[in-house]
């Protein structure tokens, strides 16, 4: 079955911390992977659809710093960039836009001011404005996480994502927490359950680690984008020859235990692109 978007998109995401693209599992034991303006320079130089851009440690210390990051890669880069992390004023975005970001994408500040989502909408129109949903598989439901997905709220998939439709988000970005880094394929159950409730674009993000991944999404009528992180960071760091201090950042023992950059095979985005159009 055809989903009914006219285009699924490629989306490699960035997460990101200071200059550093970082990657981790379940959103945890980010390892610092190179610059990460090399990374999205890339990705755009292989015709990615679109790209994400997520301060990983903005909304725990309680600032944006995507600004000039933002603004120095928009001069480089030029297809759509998704901005998000830290959010939490209207001033914020309209700084984010204004420096080269052409949509936002909201998360915590939804979360504690659902209000603010319907703000965003007024001021800036629906089509600027993306929901993220981070959610993690908790007590026999899916449960909406905030902060990076740091804290667990009181928040079920269902009448969160129902709520974010009614106020005007133009697009969902559901990130499975359960699946993030991991490579054993999309977060089916979450991302159907989803698809059920809205009637809004969905990008999916975290799972992907071979190409029957995308084979699996097929099904998903309003899927619009899918996003993929460690397959093509680590092919990138490998064709480029990165070299990076796994020491400096993160909890690299962590990242050991739960799995290796080995387990992804390498994958080109034209390649993606055209199993995505294949397939989807």
């Amino acid at each position: 079955m055809k989903n009914s978007v006219s285009q699924v998109r490629l989306i490699p995401r960035l997460d990101i911390k200071g200059e550093n693209l970082v990657k981790g599992i379940n959103l945890e034991g980010f390892r610092a992977l190179g610059d990460a303006n090399v990374y999205a320079v890339k990705y755009y130089k292989d015709q990615a659809d679109e790209i994400i851009l997520n301060d990983v440690v903005a909304s725990l210390y309680n600032r944006n710093t995507l600004h000039n990051f933002v603004r120095n890669l928009s001069n480089e880069v030029f297809v759509p960039l998704i901005v998000g992390g830290g959010i939490k004023t209207l001033n914020q975005i309209e700084y984010l836009l204004k420096s080269g970001a052409d949509r936002v994408f909201l998360n915590s500040s939804i979360i504690e001011n659902p209000k603010f989502l319907s703000s965003a909408v007024k001021y800036f129109g629906s089509s600027t404005i993306v929901a993220s949903l981070e959610v993690i598989f908790f007590k026999n439901k899916y449960t909406c996480l905030s902060h990076s997905g740091r804290e667990i709220t009181n928040l079920e998939l269902e009448n969160w994502a129902k709520e974010i439709e009614s106020r005007g988000a133009s697009e969902i970005l559901l990130t499975s927490v359960n699946e993030d880094g991991m490579g054993n394929g999309f977060d089916l159950n979450a991302l159907t359950l989803l698809d059920n409730i809205v009637n809004i674009p969905i990008i999916i993000s975290g799972g992907y680690g071979k190409p029957k991944h995308i084979n699996s999404l097929k099904k998903i009528k309003n899927l619009s984008g899918v996003t993929i992180s460690s397959a093509l960071h680590y092919s990138v760091k490998d064709e480029l020859n990165i070299k990076t201090d796994t020491s400096s950042e993160g909890n690299f023992s962590f990242f050991l235990k739960k799995t290796s950059y080995k387990n992804f095979k390498n994958i080109k985005i034209k390649n993606l692109k055209k199993m995505i159009q294949k397939n989807l």
